[in-house]
């Protein structure tokens, strides 16, 4: 069975990557290229796991993470922030609006699934606490 994952990702080069990896790795994914339709698209469908930008046009990937967090349906989902926010703070600031993890971009290839895997890990044990 596959992880139906959401994708929220502007930039194609980025999506393409992930996409490529996600999928090799038995994942299902959804793309939306902004905020606004992935908060659409996430009140009318069902998502295993989301994979959120921070850098997005007309909102922001912390206004989405919260969104995202307020749908009643996610509240359990992992999301995880793929950015290329790497300053001090940023980890903080996006776990803070509702993310699990925080993977830095550029993407590496060979660990972004293990990390992916990681992150999901720790938020559903958290969650049996």
């Amino acid at each position: 069975m596959s992880k139906k994952t959401l994708l929220i990702e502007d930039n194609a080069q980025n999506s393409y990557l992930a996409t490529y990896l996600l999928e090799k790795n038995g994942y299902h994914v959804v793309h939306a290229a902004d905020g606004l339709k992935a908060i659409a698209m996430a009140k009318s469908d069902s998502f295993d796991l989301i994979l959120l930008d921070i850098q997005l046009p007309s909102m922001d990937g912390y206004s989405v993470a919260r969104s995202l967090r307020e749908i009643k349906s996610l509240v359990s989902i992992p999301i995880i922030a793929v950015t290329s926010y790497a300053m001090v703070g940023d980890k903080e600031k996006a776990v803070a609006a509702g993310c699990n993890g925080y993977i830095e971009k550029p993407i590496d290839p060979d660990r972004f699934i293990s990390d992916i895997e990681k992150i999901v890990k720790n938020s559903t044990s958290k969650e049996k606490m």
